[in-house]
């Protein structure tokens, strides 16, 4: 699904990213870690739009996307969420999750008064599919709460349908679980693996919680100072010495540590 060749992005002297090179295949759940500083989040940002490379090339299913805007990924189907979630929060949840798609008919000034038939069908079939996705993310009970009231955990979990809301091929979430219960975590990583499973998702996902990497993930790949270090099993990165070079700065003494 996407090829990441060379990458670099520089700020000044710094090298966030600094050749890296990794693959996340069709159909996978692929965890993202390393300590902090190790620029995940920088090339979850250059991969979808937000920042340009320095150099390096991005593929997504064979067709270069190296440095198209985040728009044109959208249309594409590949979508990220944030650490923060980004609600509008005077809205309801189900006002959230109709405003997603593009080009409604509504947006245009003329449909407003020449096409009211067409925008009140519209918006029916996204109040129904809105009210499917709230569903089935087991949060129906909060469609008409306000966004910005609702706990971290559910907003973490409206930002997920959001991407249900559109035809996403691909999803990047990252720190999914940062601030979040071990309930609202539970419910967020089933909706992830369902999503997978049923609905075909493919996903990548930065997390530093390995428990839940553990049960999500496989590949897990590893970046230490901008570079891909490692990439395995859980186990196996869990069980390799640069990987825990890279975390602890130490050797095998410390290796139970990381257990």
């Amino acid at each position: 699904m996407i090829e990441v060749k060379n990458l670099h992005r520089h700020f000044g002297g710094f090298r966030a990213v600094d050749g890296a090179t990794l693959e996340i295949e069709t159909g996978s759940i692929t965890g993202l870690v390393g300590p902090n500083g190790a620029g995940k989040t920088t090339l979850f940002n250059v991969v979808a739009g937000v920042l340009p490379p320095t150099s390096g090339q991005v593929l997504m299913a064979g067709e270069d996307i190296t440095g198209l805007p985040p728009h044109v990924l959208f249309h594409k189907g590949l979508l990220r969420t944030f650490q923060i979630a980004h609600e509008f929060a005077s809205m309801s949840c189900r006002e959230n999750l109709m405003m997603v798609p593009g080009e409604q008919t509504g947006e245009t000034l003329w449909n407003t008064w020449f096409g009211r038939k067409r925008i009140a069908d519209e918006e029916r079939a996204l109040r129904a599919k809105a009210d499917e996705v709230l569903e089935f993310l087991t949060i129906e009970h909060l469609a008409d709460h306000k966004a910005g009231q609702v706990s971290g955990g559910q907003k973490k979990l409206l930002e997920l349908g959001r991407t249900m809301m559109v035809d996403a091929r691909i999803v990047f979430l990252d720190e999914v679980g940062a601030g979040v219960n071990r309930t609202l975590l539970n419910t967020i990583g089933d909706a992830i693996i369902r999503l997978n499973k049923e609905r075909g998702y493919t996903f990548c996902m930065i997390e530093h919680d390995m428990d839940f990497i553990g049960r999500l993930c496989d590949p897990v790949i590893v970046m230490a100072e901008g570079k891909v270090l490692s990439k395995g099993t859980i186990d196996e990165i869990k069980a390799d010495e640069r990987v825990i070079e890279a975390y602890l700065g130490t050797g095998l003494k410390n290796k139970e540590a990381v257990g």
